[in-house]
């Protein structure tokens, strides 16, 4: 520990072996973490321009599904069932697959929660143990210097740094991610019930509408 540096690749060959498993599990999480957040970021990106493409009234590969099961419930035909009954059943239908597209772009929103819940408390195990090893050593070595105690106990707090750098971004991300999943949420929903009222409109058309899909 001579040469002692605050650098973190010299804090991880300075540490001991569970202080460099703490590490090593926190970098990989931390690396995660980024490759989730722009899987998210990515998938957010193309539901909002598939949003925009379809208020401009045009046709989008990617919500095209989701129109394709409208048109196909407009096609079919209820006795008796009103106007109204008619385009919420057709808006139940899209939201439902507006649902399942959504989810599928969210899905590593959960991850995130997982990393940046957990992370600190890995950080915080890896801190603990190297406390516990440098009072260990103090005990061993019979001399309670700080030049004795310092080395460990930096190596010990630089676990908790690796657990929080890995956390932040992982709830930032999170937050920022699912607030804008939820926006795009409620703008699916209300392009559901747009296209719904379209597709209602006359009821006699329906037929010619789903054969044309």
């Amino acid at each position: 520990m001579d040469d002692f540096t605050l650098s973190p690749l010299g804090l991880f060959f300075q540490a001991g072996p569970v202080g460099k498993s703490v590490m090593v599990l926190l970098l990989l999480a931390s690396i995660w973490c980024w490759l989730l957040i722009a899987e998210g970021l990515f998938g957010a990106i193309k539901l909002s321009r598939a949003l925009s493409v379809a208020k401009a009234g045009g046709s989008s590969p990617l919500l095209a599904p989701i129109q394709a099961v409208g048109r196909e419930e407009a096609g079919i035909h209820i006795p008796d069932e009103t106007v109204s009954e008619r385009r919420q059943r057709i808006a139940d239908k899209m939201t439902r697959g507006s649902v399942d597209l959504l989810m599928k772009a969210e899905s590593g929103l959960s991850n995130l929660a997982v990393i940046s819940s957990v992370s600190p408390f890995v950080g915080l195990f890896g801190t603990v143990w190297g406390i516990m090893a440098s009072f260990v050593g103090i005990a061993a070595a019979k001399d309670t210097s700080l030049a004795v105690v310092a080395p460990g106990i930096a190596e010990a707090l630089a676990a908790t740094a690796y657990g929080l750098a890995a956390a932040i971004p992982a709830s930032i991300g999170y937050n920022r991610l699912g607030a804008t999943f939820s926006k795009i949420g409620q703008q699916l929903v209300h392009l559901a019930a747009d296209k719904a009222s379209e597709f209602s409109r006359d009821p006699a058309t329906a037929p010619a509408q789903a054969k044309a899909a």
